[in-house]
């Protein structure tokens, strides 16, 4: 057994430093808690001028103009737009050997979408995991890309937090009748903890994971538990579809629901599901069942 004085005689272990992208999006600020948290010491990179908090220093730039950037970290992670942090990793000077990226699984979901600004979308984020693990694999490092499926928890998401905002304001909400294909939303800080546990996952290098939530549930379920979560709660009207695409038509009309395509409308009915085994397997992700509070819709401080 060590002398106390042997243990005062040993360096202290430095710090593990991180370079963050995204770090004030819904999983990229709950990504710096848990690193921040977990000690590590955590350059988070912002638009706008940021005050600094435990762990963490921000520096204000965008891709291509950052100030301030170390001349290496232990792990670099984005989360996020995943087309603009390749660009900026396969020109950038940064020296890692770790490298931690989400994209989306609107890789699969969208890519015989006849919406072209959709599979637009899915061209720009297979370029971009392909540029990022090319990159990486140049550059002597190992990266790890992570695609979520619907997320949610922070209440500013474009899908959960929205129909809840819409709802808050009308006290009901309407779906086309038949919107029963699976979803798995997955929350915020399930997503963190995965972007923590791959780093020291040496079978997640060179590898992309499906990280879908803990429930399967229809598209209908999960937006009545959503409503079912407001308070006071709101109502959930299905139409018939040919009524829905009227309505929808005349929304858009009025100038509002343009960004719900008519693809979008289609996916209600279709299950998009994926599979966990290989993220549990690989690094010990177990994600939570579909939970919705206060935080997750947006309410708090209402």
């Amino acid at each position: 057994m060590r002398s106390t004085k042997a243990l005062a005689r040993m360096p202290d272990v430095a710090p593990r430093t991180a370079l963050v992208f995204g770090a004030s999006g819904q999983i990229g600020a709950a990504l710096l808690a848990r690193l921040a948290g977990g000690g590590w010491q955590v350059l988070a990179v912002s638009r706008t001028p940021r005050a600094p908090s435990v762990g963490v220093t921000w520096l204000k730039g965008e891709f291509g103009n950052i100030e301030g950037l170390p001349a290496a970290v232990d792990a670099i992670f984005s989360a996020g737009p995943l087309d603009a942090f390749s660009r900026w990793y396969t020109q950038g000077s940064v020296g890692t050997s770790r490298v931690v990226a989400f994209g989306s699984t609107s890789l699969d979901t969208k890519q015989a979408s006849g919406d072209a600004h959709e599979r637009d979308i899915v061209a720009r984020l297979q370029a971009a995991e392909h540029a990022v693990f090319e990159t990486a694999s140049a550059r002597g490092a190992a990266a790890t890309l992570l695609r979520p499926t619907l997320v949610y928890g922070a209440g500013r998401d474009q899908t959960l937090a929205r129909i809840a905002a819409m709802a808050r304001r009308t006290g009901f909400f309407v779906l086309p009748r038949g919107a029963t294909g699976r979803r798995q939303p997955v929350h915020v800080d399930d997503l963190a903890h995965a972007a923590m546990a791959v780093v020291d996952a040496t079978a997640s290098h060179g590898r992309a994971y499906a990280l879908p939530g803990g429930e399967t549930l229809a598209y209908r379920d999960m937006v009545a538990r959503t409503l079912a979560g407001l308070s006071p709660p709101a109502r959930l009207w299905e139409l018939p579809m040919p009524l829905f695409r009227t309505l929808l038509g005349v929304a858009r009309a009025a100038g509002a629901m343009r960004g719900l395509s008519d693809d979008a409308v289609a996916r209600m009915r279709e299950d998009l599901v994926f599979d966990a085994a290989p993220a549990c397997r690989d690094f010990g992700y177990a994600p939570r069942a579909f939970v919705v509070d206060a935080r997750a819709l947006g309410e708090n401080g209402r």
